[in-house]
């Protein structure tokens, strides 16, 4: 919706830093943008091809990132609507455990 309004969205290329891991201790993948500071209804965006990383490594490597900043109405639209949207992501049961 405000994304089509195109209000004052500033995109930023910075440099980043990928960390990956697939091991039995770990699976995860960090990036780290340099100079900037991601906020609510912001995009990023990292440059370049698919990573692969074989099941026991762990990778480091640099590259760009593209950061879209949100319009000052996108940044409170997110602010007001993102809780609902987290609680879509919970699930609850009110069960007693036990076995009819």
């Amino acid at each position: 919706m405000i994304e089509q309004l195109g209000l004052g969205r500033e995109r930023l290329d910075v440099p980043c830093i990928i960390e990956i891991e697939n091991t039995w201790e770990s699976l995860h993948a960090h990036v780290e943008l340099e100079g900037v500071d991601v906020e609510p209804g912001d995009e990023v965006h990292v440059q370049g091809g698919e990573i692969v990383v074989p099941y026991g490594e762990r990778l480091t490597l640099r590259r760009r990132a593209t950061v879209t900043k949100a319009a000052a109405p996108e940044r409170l639209w997110v602010r007001m609507t993102g809780d609902f949207e987290f609680m879509e992501l919970l699930e609850f049961s009110f069960s007693s455990g036990r076995k009819p």
